[in-house]
């Protein structure tokens, strides 16, 4: 082969490297996100984007499940580059146990987990917010919401109309309580309320100790109304006002970071999550939406 050649085939296969590197860093930030970064001190940010619910779903857009947020909680605290935590939290709020799961991973954190709370965080997602070393919330955030609802529905007129009718073969009293070709009975009323006040005092207990309230200083703001972040600074719902980068300076502080911190986030949607997950998360919630259960829920509306 000549020198000539032989220089074309170099040029030729350098390009083809080039390209092909330039097409895989490509198909890397499109499904995974940006997550080339210094090393460093390092401030790690998870979101906590949408209803907040547990379950292997494809996370997308509306969806935050405890799985996907506990796993980054778990990889903050292991990465030794990573120093502090700060959760970006825009939910209305979700189910009991998915705050629970979250609120379990928070309290295992061996780093300064500081709350950056965005349009809302209610309910739920205040609940998750109390254990915190710091809450932030700008003046018109939405949150407070503290308490708890369990909605039932009950399509006896339509099935009559209809003409459909039902017959129920069950073990026990409460069997199909629920479910929507009967309304409830007075016993089973009695029961929601109960189950109701069990979730609310668990729900009052996390956010009266991680605020250093009384249960019962807590109880007389916690009758599910909502409060600006200005309101809950005042009520000691908030500790200051600002925003996520105010929130990330104070989580590096918390953590003793001289200078300017590394910002990491462990969960930001990527192209490709928000093209694909949404759609295939309202499939697979609908085990939660739709049952013969109604919805307990600690949810805003």
């Amino acid at each position: 082969m000549s020198k000539d050649n032989a220089r074309k085939w170099t040029i030729y296969l350098v390009l083809v490297f080039f390209l092909v590197s330039l097409i895989t860093a490509s198909f890397y930030l499109i499904f995974y996100g940006s997550d080339f970064h210094i090393k460093g001190d390092e401030v790690a940010v998870i979101h906590v984007q949408g209803v907040m619910l547990t379950g292997s779903i494809p996370a997308g857009i509306g969806i935050a499940t405890s799985e996907d947020i506990t796993t980054s909680l778990r990889t903050a605290n292991e990465d030794d580059r990573i120093r502090a935590v700060v959760l970006r939290v825009n939910s209305p709020g979700g189910s009991p146990a998915a705050a629970q799961e979250i609120i379990c991973e928070i309290k295992k954190m061996d780093k300064p987990v500081v709350v950056s709370m965005g349009d809302v965080a209610a309910s739920a997602a205040y609940c998750i917010s109390a254990p915190a070393d710091k809450i932030l919330a700008n003046p018109g955030t939405i949150t407070g919401s503290i308490g708890v609802i369990w909605t039932f529905k009950n399509k006896t007129s339509f099935y009559e109309e209809e003409g459909v009718e039902h017959y129920v073969a069950k073990s026990g009293e409460f069997k199909d309580m629920g479910a929507d070709w009967r309304g409830l009975t007075d016993a089973e009323k009695i029961y929601a309320d109960k189950t109701i006040l069990e979730v609310y005092d668990r729900f009052v207990t996390e956010v009266a100790q991680g605020r250093n309230l009384t249960k019962s200083e807590v109880r007389d703001i916690a009758d599910g109304r909502i409060y600006t972040g200005s309101k809950a600074k005042k009520l000691g719902l908030v500790d200051e006002l600002g925003n996520l980068y105010d929130a990330v300076d104070d989580a590096a502080k918390l953590a003793d970071i001289e200078g300017a911190p590394v910002i990491v986030y462990l969960n930001k949607p990527s192209l490709a999550r928000i093209l694909f997950g949404s759609e295939e998360a309202k499939h697979f919630t609908s085990y939660y939406t739709n049952n013969d259960y109604g919805q307990l829920n600690c949810f805003t509306t």
